[in-house]
């Protein structure tokens, strides 16, 4: 037994699929959770963490030691509930000090049905999962798995050949901004982030955000400035239909710009392929070099998948010119068409709580709108 627990906590495990088991306490009842386990070394946006989109279908640990001190807030969320499977935390913190808090993180999860299973060797686990890579695994209740916490961890599908985008995606097309603002944005939802809203709005645009298969003559027959295709989760292969969709929209000479699963779905459209990470980049702190310049940016990034190819080019994909690597492990980061007004990048321009290094990518988009 795990002694010294939070009052009224229980002893809970993960077990990974290749059989590791990491003990730690719930403290509150939870039915066999599943999922894909990924890490994420954000020191801090922890609510936006867990209402990113892009973390459907998955366990998240934290690597920060504790957790939950500033509470939660109704300002930071960036989708209307919370959006992981789980979480795996050190330690949760039994207070919260904040004047924007408005409650406090335990109960926020727990109302949303979210085990959180504190207590657990972090370090540990975050190290196992960087060296055999990410895999599935379940959260229970218990000193040892049951039939039912195996079962459920058998059943439970890949992420490769999931699409998850069309499950996270808008049902019905919605206005974001001043209707009367200078420029028009048509944003594709594919698991979109409100502070991608947030920030085009401050650049005087109006967006109009459609579900993730959304026909490319609807969105061209609402005459947009400039398109957006959105970050969100799962497998990029697996969205079948975006490819043809945005391949239509590029042909009318339309500026697009692409986040995260938006680059990928870019690199798909013009011929490149995807992979599948070993362990994947989520966290606030990945180094991006800007190949024209040199100039280093410290990125948010929150993804499992990539772009094959280097910094020489895209496999397949002549009419892509990569702009931007990782200094981590060289994998693209960023691209743009040599001929068309179409850019994209891998990590997160819009990252909240930060770093801001890449906001004025923002900028650079509009500037293709105006120029249209």
């Amino acid at each position: 037994m795990i002694a010294g627990g939070p009052s009224g906590s229980r002893t809970g495990f993960l077990l990974l699929e290749d059989g590791t088991l990491f003990r730690g306490r719930l403290r509150d009842p939870a039915q066999p959770t599943v999922a894909e386990v990924v890490f994420t070394t954000n020191m801090t946006g922890y609510q936006e963490v867990f209402t990113d989109p892009s973390y459907r279908g998955q366990i998240v640990v934290m690597t920060a030691p504790m957790i939950g001190n500033y509470g939660i807030n109704t300002e930071d969320p960036e989708s209307a509930r919370p959006q992981v499977a789980g979480t795996i935390v050190r330690e949760l913190s039994a207070t919260y000090s904040s004047w924007r808090a408005t409650g406090d993180l335990r109960s926020w999860l727990n109302d949303a049905q979210i085990p959180i299973l504190e207590e657990v060797d972090t370090r540990r686990l975050t190290k196992h999962l960087r060296s055999i890579g990410v895999m599935r695994g379940v959260i229970a209740e218990g000193e040892t798995p049951g039939a039912d916490a195996i079962a459920a961890l058998d059943a439970c599908p890949s992420m490769e050949g999931l699409d998850l985008a069309s499950r996270v995606s808008t049902r019905e097309r919605y206005q974001w901004g001043d209707p009367g603002a200078v420029h028009h944005i048509v944003a594709y939802d594919y698991g979109i982030k409100r502070n991608i809203l947030r920030l085009f709005a401050e650049h005087e645009c109006r967006v109009t955000v459609v579900p993730a298969e959304t026909s490319a003559e609807a969105v061209l027959a609402m005459e947009p400035d400039g398109v957006f295709l959105s970050n969100g989760p799962g497998d990029p292969a697996a969205v079948t239909y975006a490819p043809a969709i945005i391949r239509a929209i590029a042909a009318k000479n339309v500026p697009i710009f692409g986040i995260c699963l938006g680059h990928q779905l870019l690199g798909l459209t013009f011929g490149g392929r995807t992979t599948k990470m070993p362990y994947g980049h989520r966290g606030g702190n990945h180094p991006v070099r800007e190949i024209d310049t040199g100039h280093v940016l410290i990125t948010s990034q929150n993804h499992g998948f990539a772009v094959e190819g280097d910094e020489t080019g895209i496999p397949g994909a002549p009419a892509l010119e990569v702009t931007h690597i990782n200094l981590n492990d060289q994998t693209i980061e960023g691209m743009r068409h040599r001929e068309l007004p179409i850019f994209a990048v891998q990590y997160h321009p819009e990252a909240a709580p930060g770093p801001h290094d890449a906001r004025p990518l923002f900028g650079e988009f509009l500037d293709a709108v105006r120029a249209r």
